[in-house]
């Protein structure tokens, strides 16, 4: 769903499609609380992620329209803080909180929130500032067909670094955090599943803690390229100290540097917000998007394959594979134009004609 919501914040504007997706998520929760059946619970929790899909590229967007393009980074440091600690309230708080309460009342309460939020969504929420240049308009209110930008934002090469450096660092974070990290530290250091997920707990919270000082830095600096590459390159050492062996001991502290060293791709969107015309920020972001959760899809199965042909307990060859992704996104982080944290479409609007 990441470029049909990068469309519609375009064309509809960003209120109206977060209004819809939360009603969407809301009822999908409700029946999925309410579930008698696998096939009902399939139909909630189905509504629930295309309700939830349209989400961040949204706030992307929003976050575009209301803040100097020098601060842009931090505003969505701050809001990728706010996604992550939801996240984390969802694996231990939400346990615990299940022991107490049924599994169905706390669903049926999570979709009365969401629909609380899409009603206040649609009240309180602006797309811009009545005042601002960029409170302009929507691609339909300039009189441009939605087709038209996006090819401008796919045929701007400016913009695929942003694409690779998701789809290299975000995708193979996502893969093993949400899937493959607590096997392999339960099979290789023995460690019991309750204390191999607090390993991906600390990763959650060191990419929470520094993601907003990396996009503050990037902006101080006005700079995005170095902060990236010195990101990626990081990130890169954490996977080959896996693969060369982490001593006991020292796993926790390589989560969370692990943690700490992924989160320089979050400035990927402000990467291809800023080679593109403020018009499209929703599918110039969404391009961007769509390469982490692309190539979580591609890793998590993959992974599983390449340990099905490994010995058992071998580790190595799925992790060279994760490693080998990874490395994407140092490449795509050193294709990054640099823009000193502006948009250079403005000054620029032949950009998508021009080499990255």
């Amino acid at each position: 769903m990441q470029l049909p919501t990068g469309v519609l914040a375009d064309t509809l504007g960003p209120r109206r499609v977060l209004t819809a997706g939360s009603l969407i998520a809301g009822i999908g929760s409700l029946v999925f609380a309410g579930a008698d059946s696998i096939a009902t619970a399939a139909i909630g929790r189905t509504l629930v992620g295309l309700g939830v899909s349209v989400v961040w590229v949204c706030v992307l967007k929003i976050t575009a329209n209301w803040f100097d393009d020098r601060r842009f980074a931090t505003a969505t440091g701050w809001a990728n803080v706010v996604g992550i600690s939801g996240a984390l309230a969802a694996t231990a708080p939400l346990a615990w909180l299940i022991g107490f309460i049924s599994w169905r009342t706390v669903f049926a309460g999570i979709g009365l929130i969401s629909l609380a939020l899409a009603a206040m969504i649609a009240w309180k929420i602006q797309d811009a500032p009545a005042t601002a240049v960029s409170a302009v308009p929507t691609q339909r209110a300039a009189g441009g067909r939605w087709y038209h930008g996006l090819a401008a934002v796919l045929r701007n090469r400016a913009t695929w670094p942003g694409f690779w450096v998701n789809f290299g660092m975000s995708g193979t974070h996502m893969s093993f955090v949400g899937l493959w990290a607590v096997p392999y530290l339960s099979q290789v250091y023995g460690m019991s599943a309750v204390v191999a997920s607090r390993h991906t707990s600390l990763m959650l919270v060191g990419y929470a803690c520094v993601t907003v000082v990396v996009a503050w830095l990037s902006d101080q600096m006005q700079q995005r390229r170095p902060v990236i590459v010195a990101s990626a390159l990081l990130y890169l050492a954490c996977w080959a100290a896996w693969l060369i062996g982490v001593p006991a001991g020292w796993t926790y502290g390589v989560s969370v540097f692990q943690g700490v060293a992924v989160s320089g791709f979050s400035l990927s969107w402000a990467c291809a917000k800023e080679v593109n015309a403020p018009l499209h920020a929703g599918m110039a972001t969404s391009v961007a998007n769509v390469g982490g959760f692309l190539a979580a899809g591609i890793l998590q199965p993959l992974v599983g394959w390449v340990l099905d042909m490994s010995a058992p307990g071998d580790f190595r060859p799925a992790l060279c594979v994760l490693a080998f992704f990874a490395s994407t996104g140092l490449a795509g982080a050193l294709f990054i134009r640099e823009t000193r944290c502006r948009n250079i479409w403005r000054t620029e609007p032949s950009i998508v004609n021009r080499p990255s």
